[in-house]
Protein backbone atom coordinates (compact mmCIF):
# COMPACT_ATOMS: atom_id res chain seq x y z
CA UNK A 1 0.00 0.00 0.00
CA UNK A 2 1.38 3.43 -0.90
CA UNK A 3 1.04 6.58 1.16
CA UNK A 4 -1.11 8.15 -1.52
CA UNK A 5 -4.73 7.93 -0.43
CA UNK A 6 -8.07 7.19 -1.98
CA UNK A 7 -11.44 8.40 -0.72
CA UNK A 8 -11.81 5.30 1.47
CA UNK A 9 -8.43 5.55 3.17
CA UNK A 10 -7.82 7.13 6.56
CA UNK A 11 -5.80 10.26 5.89
CA UNK A 12 -3.31 11.41 8.50
CA UNK A 13 -2.25 14.64 6.81
CA UNK A 14 -4.17 16.98 4.52
CA UNK A 15 -1.99 19.55 2.80
CA UNK A 16 -4.23 22.46 1.84
CA UNK A 17 -3.12 24.82 -0.91
CA UNK A 18 -5.05 28.10 -1.08
CA UNK A 19 -5.22 29.02 -4.76
CA UNK A 20 -6.35 32.16 -6.51
CA UNK A 21 -5.25 32.53 -10.14
CA UNK A 22 -2.31 30.15 -9.69
CA UNK A 23 -2.66 27.95 -12.76
CA UNK A 24 1.04 28.19 -13.66
CA UNK A 25 2.15 27.00 -10.20
CA UNK A 26 -0.26 24.12 -9.62
CA UNK A 27 1.40 21.11 -11.23
CA UNK A 28 4.90 21.87 -9.99
CA UNK A 29 3.68 22.44 -6.43
CA UNK A 30 1.57 19.28 -6.32
CA UNK A 31 4.43 17.17 -7.70
CA UNK A 32 7.01 18.53 -5.25
CA UNK A 33 4.73 18.31 -2.22
CA UNK A 34 3.72 14.76 -3.09
CA UNK A 35 7.36 13.74 -3.42
CA UNK A 36 8.19 15.31 -0.05
CA UNK A 37 5.27 13.53 1.62
CA UNK A 38 6.28 10.19 0.11
CA UNK A 39 9.53 10.50 2.05
CA UNK A 40 7.59 10.55 5.33
CA UNK A 41 5.57 7.78 6.98
CA UNK A 42 2.28 9.66 6.75
CA UNK A 43 -0.75 8.89 4.61
CA UNK A 44 -1.77 12.08 2.89
CA UNK A 45 -3.91 14.03 0.49
CA UNK A 46 -3.36 17.35 -1.24
CA UNK A 47 -6.36 19.68 -1.22
CA UNK A 48 -6.49 22.60 -3.64
CA UNK A 49 -8.67 25.24 -1.98
CA UNK A 50 -9.42 27.18 -5.14
CA UNK A 51 -11.03 30.53 -4.52
CA UNK A 52 -12.94 32.04 -7.45
CA UNK A 53 -10.07 31.94 -9.94
CA UNK A 54 -10.58 33.24 -13.47
CA UNK A 55 -7.36 32.10 -15.15
CA UNK A 56 -8.05 28.38 -15.54
CA UNK A 57 -6.93 27.38 -12.04
CA UNK A 58 -10.33 25.81 -11.32
CA UNK A 59 -10.26 23.70 -14.46
CA UNK A 60 -6.67 22.56 -13.93
CA UNK A 61 -7.36 21.76 -10.28
CA UNK A 62 -10.27 19.57 -11.29
CA UNK A 63 -8.15 17.81 -13.91
CA UNK A 64 -5.47 17.04 -11.32
CA UNK A 65 -8.13 15.73 -8.94
CA UNK A 66 -9.39 13.40 -11.67
CA UNK A 67 -5.90 12.20 -12.60
CA UNK A 68 -4.42 11.76 -9.10
CA UNK A 69 -6.30 9.94 -6.35
CA UNK A 70 -4.59 11.91 -3.59
CA UNK A 71 -5.57 15.34 -4.99
CA UNK A 72 -8.90 16.90 -3.97
CA UNK A 73 -10.40 20.11 -5.30
CA UNK A 74 -12.52 22.47 -3.20
CA UNK A 75 -14.02 25.14 -5.49
CA UNK A 76 -15.80 28.43 -4.89
CA UNK A 77 -17.39 30.31 -7.77
CA UNK A 78 -16.68 33.73 -6.29
CA UNK A 79 -13.58 34.84 -4.48
CA UNK A 80 -14.16 34.74 -0.71
CA UNK A 81 -10.63 35.39 0.51
CA UNK A 82 -7.67 33.19 1.39
CA UNK A 83 -8.74 32.74 5.01
CA UNK A 84 -12.27 31.72 4.10
CA UNK A 85 -10.97 29.29 1.48
CA UNK A 86 -8.78 27.65 4.13
CA UNK A 87 -11.59 27.44 6.67
CA UNK A 88 -13.96 25.83 4.17
CA UNK A 89 -11.34 23.27 3.14
CA UNK A 90 -10.53 22.38 6.75
CA UNK A 91 -14.19 21.78 7.53
CA UNK A 92 -14.61 19.46 4.54
CA UNK A 93 -11.69 17.14 5.24
CA UNK A 94 -11.30 14.51 7.98
CA UNK A 95 -7.57 14.22 8.50
CA UNK A 96 -5.82 14.24 11.87
CA UNK A 97 -3.48 17.07 10.89
CA UNK A 98 -3.86 19.95 8.45
CA UNK A 99 -0.88 21.53 6.77
CA UNK A 100 -1.17 24.60 4.62
CA UNK A 101 1.34 26.42 2.48
CA UNK A 102 1.46 28.84 -0.41
CA UNK A 103 1.67 27.48 -3.93
CA UNK A 104 4.88 29.34 -4.71
CA UNK A 105 6.60 27.07 -2.15
CA UNK A 106 8.52 30.02 -0.73
CA UNK A 107 9.23 27.87 2.35
CA UNK A 108 11.49 24.96 1.52
CA UNK A 109 9.89 21.54 1.80
CA UNK A 110 13.00 20.36 3.64
CA UNK A 111 11.19 21.40 6.82
CA UNK A 112 7.88 19.70 6.02
CA UNK A 113 8.48 16.56 8.08
CA UNK A 114 9.71 18.58 11.06
CA UNK A 115 6.61 20.76 10.80
CA UNK A 116 4.29 17.75 10.91
CA UNK A 117 6.31 15.85 13.53
CA UNK A 118 6.04 18.79 15.91
CA UNK A 119 2.31 18.11 16.07
CA UNK A 120 2.12 14.33 15.67
CA UNK A 121 5.23 13.30 17.63
CA UNK A 122 6.24 16.16 19.91
CA UNK A 123 2.78 16.98 21.22
CA UNK A 124 2.28 20.55 20.03
CA UNK A 125 -1.17 21.71 18.97
CA UNK A 126 0.20 23.81 16.11
CA UNK A 127 3.53 24.35 14.42
CA UNK A 128 4.52 27.21 12.18
CA UNK A 129 7.43 28.00 9.94
CA UNK A 130 9.49 30.93 11.14
CA UNK A 131 11.81 33.20 9.20
CA UNK A 132 12.98 34.87 12.41
CA UNK A 133 14.83 32.04 14.17
CA UNK A 134 18.62 31.67 14.30
CA UNK A 135 18.49 28.58 12.06
CA UNK A 136 16.32 30.21 9.40
CA UNK A 137 17.72 31.15 5.99
CA UNK A 138 15.84 33.96 4.29
CA UNK A 139 16.22 35.67 0.94
CA UNK A 140 14.23 38.88 0.54
CA UNK A 141 14.73 42.59 0.03
CA UNK A 142 15.74 44.89 2.87
CA UNK A 143 12.41 46.73 2.59
CA UNK A 144 10.43 43.53 3.02
CA UNK A 145 12.65 42.41 5.86
CA UNK A 146 12.11 45.66 7.76
CA UNK A 147 8.37 45.59 7.05
CA UNK A 148 8.05 42.00 8.29
CA UNK A 149 10.05 42.60 11.47
CA UNK A 150 8.05 45.74 12.24
CA UNK A 151 4.78 43.91 11.69
CA UNK A 152 5.72 40.99 13.94
CA UNK A 153 6.97 43.38 16.63
CA UNK A 154 3.59 45.14 16.63
CA UNK A 155 1.75 41.83 16.90
CA UNK A 156 3.84 40.84 19.91
CA UNK A 157 3.49 44.21 21.63
CA UNK A 158 -0.17 44.89 20.93
CA UNK A 159 -1.69 41.41 20.80
CA UNK A 160 0.45 39.65 23.39
CA UNK A 161 1.88 36.98 21.11
CA UNK A 162 5.13 35.26 22.09
CA UNK A 163 5.89 34.11 18.54
CA UNK A 164 8.52 35.69 16.30
CA UNK A 165 6.86 35.14 12.91
CA UNK A 166 3.12 35.09 12.32
CA UNK A 167 2.75 35.39 8.56
CA UNK A 168 4.91 32.57 7.22
CA UNK A 169 2.51 30.54 5.07
CA UNK A 170 3.79 27.18 6.26
CA UNK A 171 1.87 25.67 9.16
CA UNK A 172 0.69 22.36 10.65
CA UNK A 173 -2.48 22.29 12.74
CA UNK A 174 -3.94 19.54 14.90
CA UNK A 175 -7.54 18.90 13.95
CA UNK A 176 -9.47 19.38 17.20
CA UNK A 177 -7.74 22.57 18.42
CA UNK A 178 -8.08 24.07 14.96
CA UNK A 179 -11.79 23.32 14.62
CA UNK A 180 -12.41 24.84 18.04
CA UNK A 181 -10.99 28.15 16.80
CA UNK A 182 -12.48 28.46 13.32
CA UNK A 183 -15.70 30.23 14.28
CA UNK A 184 -13.76 32.86 16.24
CA UNK A 185 -11.44 33.84 13.40
CA UNK A 186 -12.96 36.74 11.48
CA UNK A 187 -10.14 37.66 9.09
CA UNK A 188 -10.86 36.70 5.50
CA UNK A 189 -7.53 37.18 3.79
CA UNK A 190 -3.84 37.54 4.72
CA UNK A 191 -4.41 38.44 8.37
CA UNK A 192 -6.03 35.05 8.93
CA UNK A 193 -2.68 33.47 9.90
CA UNK A 194 -1.96 36.05 12.57
CA UNK A 195 -5.43 36.03 14.09
CA UNK A 196 -5.43 32.23 14.23
CA UNK A 197 -2.09 32.14 16.08
CA UNK A 198 -3.04 34.94 18.48
CA UNK A 199 -6.34 33.31 19.38
CA UNK A 200 -4.66 29.92 19.74
CA UNK A 201 -2.30 31.36 22.34
CA UNK A 202 -5.19 32.98 24.22
CA UNK A 203 -6.78 29.53 24.44
CA UNK A 204 -3.58 28.08 25.86
CA UNK A 205 -2.67 25.94 22.86
CA UNK A 206 1.00 25.05 22.43
CA UNK A 207 2.75 26.29 19.30
CA UNK A 208 6.17 25.31 17.97
CA UNK A 209 8.12 27.58 15.64
CA UNK A 210 10.23 25.73 13.06
CA UNK A 211 13.17 27.44 11.30
CA UNK A 212 12.75 27.42 7.54
CA UNK A 213 14.61 28.21 4.38
CA UNK A 214 12.48 30.88 2.73
CA UNK A 215 12.85 32.70 -0.56
CA UNK A 216 10.63 35.54 -1.69
CA UNK A 217 8.93 34.76 -5.00
CA UNK A 218 9.62 37.04 -7.96
CA UNK A 219 5.92 37.23 -8.78
CA UNK A 220 4.68 37.81 -5.23
CA UNK A 221 1.19 39.31 -5.01
CA UNK A 222 2.11 41.37 -1.95
CA UNK A 223 1.84 45.15 -2.38
CA UNK A 224 4.22 46.33 0.31
CA UNK A 225 2.65 49.71 1.13
CA UNK A 226 -0.99 48.75 0.63
CA UNK A 227 -0.74 45.43 2.46
CA UNK A 228 1.37 46.84 5.31
CA UNK A 229 -1.27 49.51 5.96
CA UNK A 230 -4.03 46.91 5.74
CA UNK A 231 -2.21 44.65 8.19
CA UNK A 232 -1.74 47.52 10.65
CA UNK A 233 -5.48 48.23 10.56
CA UNK A 234 -6.18 44.54 11.20
CA UNK A 235 -3.84 44.57 14.20
CA UNK A 236 -5.63 47.61 15.62
CA UNK A 237 -9.05 46.06 15.01
CA UNK A 238 -8.14 42.79 16.72
CA UNK A 239 -6.47 44.68 19.59
CA UNK A 240 -9.72 46.59 20.11
CA UNK A 241 -11.76 43.41 20.16
CA UNK A 242 -9.45 41.44 22.42
CA UNK A 243 -8.34 44.18 24.80
CA UNK A 244 -10.57 47.25 24.93
CA UNK A 245 -13.91 45.65 24.11
CA UNK A 246 -13.24 42.73 26.48
CA UNK A 247 -12.32 45.07 29.34
CA UNK A 248 -15.49 47.07 28.81
CA UNK A 249 -17.56 43.87 28.99
CA UNK A 250 -15.78 42.74 32.17
CA UNK A 251 -16.25 46.09 33.87
CA UNK A 252 -19.86 46.55 32.76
Amino acid sequence: MTQETTAKDNVQVSVVLPAYNEVDLLENAVAKISQALKETDYTYEIVIAEDGSVDGTAQRSEELAQQLSYVKHVHHQERLGRGIALKNAFRQRNSEVFVYMDLDLASSLKSLKSLIDAVTVNGYDFSTGSRMLPGSKVERSLRRDISSKTYNYLVRQMLGSTLRDHQCGFKALKREPLLSLLDEIEAKHWFWDTEMLVRAQLHGYHIKEIPVEWKSGKDTKVNLFKDSWSMFKHIMRLWWKLKVKHEKQVNA
